[in-house]
Parts: structure tokens; C-alpha cells; sequence
């Protein structure tokens, strides 16, 4: 069975069990999507979002807001603006890692886009520490025992001739987070077998399992084409079990696609079925609620059950 085909048949058979969209209020005239996972910090709830006007391409800004009710959520005055896409936030050490990507211009064309990372206590505060390789997004850090783990993603030509799929995924272990750097991350080895011919994806949250295992919530992306919709860019949301004893995936399976979201609009026809994962957060139910950017409009939550079952239980270290 394709990945598609697989895809079609979750659509049919899957059956929400609450779904919501989030509301963000502070920047008029803007979209906010592609968000971080909410994340508590001294006492109160946060998010990153990534806010851009409908009629704009690669000129967003990154910016917090804190929730102010259910999947609610209010513009920190003042707070600081990052020129980035796509946030995503880490507990490393007890310090606060945020990260996302930066889209560099020249001539008024995307001329490369690059992971930027910041650190620290204090959100009004944060530190910005390293920059990842030249044309690589979703980067992604993950708090270990004994250690820190980068997962890289590498996507070009080159890969997709060597490799068949668009991206691949690398993963190398540091001592430090300040062992981080667009070197360390280049160097990481490929996870083999994570995506197919024509594929592309990526990590977009992780977390240490108490087996040992390194349990991911992410993306699986592919180009799709039908007479009734045309070009279509299908981004669904994924988990994987990675094992970094042997170096590979021990478990992948479609968790959500665009279509187990409330609808909402689309910023062109093509990304109609586009949904970029944030990550999860546990409920004390047992379940998660899933969070997503869809259609590069709007945030959604979906609640799933626990995606690492037999895998081991999300553990946190360092925080």
C-alpha cells in the first residue's frame, strides 16, 4: 500500500474525538499558523506563532502569545519579534530553546533559508546561540540522559538522487547544546528508510521515552495530482519511533491529516490539504492533543491517543 493509499483510508476511517481551532488575538490583518507546542514557563502557558498576512509569501514574524482560555490565546505586549517561520520550542537543561526557520532574500527572491536557535530563562530575554546548515529546516533538538540529540533534515537535488525521497532525516548526539553547530548538525547520520520515492518530511517535536527510545512527532509530505483538485501538496501529520542504538525507525503511522481538523481557509488551492504537525501534549486523560498548522492559515488542535503505545511513556530530563 502507497503512502497515499494509506493516507485515503485513515481519511475514511478516521473518527475525531474533539477537535478545535485556535484563536489568537493581538495582531489584526494577520494569519497565525505553523505554531510551537503550547508550553508552560514560570507559572503561566505560552505559544509561538508564526503570523504573516494572507496576501504575503516568506515575509512572516515570529511572535509569543499567552493563553487566555480554551484554545485561546492573547499577543504578549511587547514582547520580542523574531523574523523566522515555523517556531518550535525545547527544554534543554532547564533553559528554554526556540528555534525556526529564517528565509534569506536577495534580488527579492528566497535565496536560502537557515534553522535559527535562541536560548534562555527569560522570554524577554532569549539569547540567539547558533545557526544551522545552509538550506535545512526542521532541525530539532530532544533533551537525553546523557546528553542532547539534533535531528537534521537535509533536502535537496542531491539527496533526492541519492536517496529517492525529497528529504532524509540525520540524527547525531552531543554532549552539550553548545556543541551545536551547522557542522555537528551536517554530520549527523541518515536514518535510512524514512521516506519513499518522492516523499519529504521531517521532525517537528520529540520526546525521550523511558525505554531509551527518542519518540517523534512529525510531518510526511508528498505531491499529489487528481482531476478534480489538480496539484495538490499533501502534508500529513506523523509519529515515528526512532531507535538511536541501531539507527533507525521502529514505528511510523499516520496520526491526522488536514481533513481531521475543523475547516477553515487555504492561503492558495494547492495547500488545501497541508498539515504542518507542531507536536503534542499530554492530557491527563491519557490522551494528547495534537496541535497543527493547516493550510498556512490557521492552527488546529485534534485530540489522538497516545502515539508511542509499547514504546515506552514520555519521560522529561533537564527541566
Amino acid at each position: 500500500m502507497t503512502f497515499h493509499e494509506r493516507k485515503v483510508q485513515f481519511d475514511r476511517e478516521y473518527k475525531p474525538i474533539e477537535v478545535a481551532l485556535l484563536t489568537f488575538h493581538g495582531v489584526p490583518g494577520f494569519d497565525v499558523y505553523n505554531c510551537s507546542i503550547p508550553f508552560f514557563w514560570e507559572g503561566s502557558q505560552y505559544i509561538y506563532g508564526r503570523i504573516e498576512r494572507r496576501s504575503e509569501w516568506s515575509r512572516s514574524w515570529v511572535r509569543l502569545f499567552a493563553r487566555t482560555g480554551q484554545d485561546d490565546y492573547t499577543l504578549v505586549p511587547d514582547s520580542m519579534i523574531y523574523q523566522l517561520e515555523d517556531p518550535f520550542i525545547s527544554v534543554i537543561n532547564k533553559e528554554l530553546i526556540l528555534g525556526g526557520t529564517h528565509v534569506r532574500f536577495s534580488g527579492g527572491k528566497v535565496e536560502t533559508v537557515y534553522s535559527y536557535f535562541y536560548r534562555g530563562k527569560n522570554l524577554e530575554d532569549m539569547l540567539y546561540f547558533t545557526t544551522g546548515p545552509e538550506n535545512m529546516k526542521d532541525v530539532r533538538v530532544v533533551q537525553l540522559k546523557d546528553g542532547v540529540g539534533v535531528f537534521s533534515r537535509p533536502r535537496s537535488a542531491d539527496v533526492e538522487k541519492q536517496y529517492g525521497s525529497a528529504s532524509v532525516v540525520g540524527f547525531v548526539k552531543l554532549r552539550d547544546i553548545g556543541e551545536m553547530t551547522a557542522g555537528r548538525i551536517a554530520s549527523a547520520p541518515v536514518i535510512p528508510d524514512m521516506f519513499a520515492d518522492g516523499e519529504w518530511g521531517g521532525c517537528n517535536q520529540c520526546y525521550l521515552l523511558d525505554s531509551g527510545l527518542i519518540g517523534i512527532i512529525g510531518h510526511k509530505s508528498y505531491t499529489h495530482y487528481s482531476l478534480q483538485n489538480g496539484k495538490q501538496a499533501v502534508y500529513t501529520n506523523v509519529s515515528f519511533v526512532y531507535d538511536p542504538a541501531s539507527n533507525r525507525i521502529v514505528d511510523e503511522k499516520i496520526i491526522a491529516t488536514r481533513s481531521s481538523y475543523p475547516q477553515g481557509p487555504a492561503k492558495i488551492p494547492e495547500l488545501k490539504d497541508c498539515a504542518f504537525t507542531s507536536g503534542i501534549v499530554m492530557r491527563p486523560d491519557g490522551r494528547a492533543d495534537l496541535y497543527s498548522g493547516l493550510s498556512d492559515t490557521i492552527e488546529g488542535r485534534t485530540v489522538i491517543e497516545y502515539p508511542f503505545t509499547g514504546f515506552g511513556n514520555i519521560i522529561t530530563v533537564g527541566e
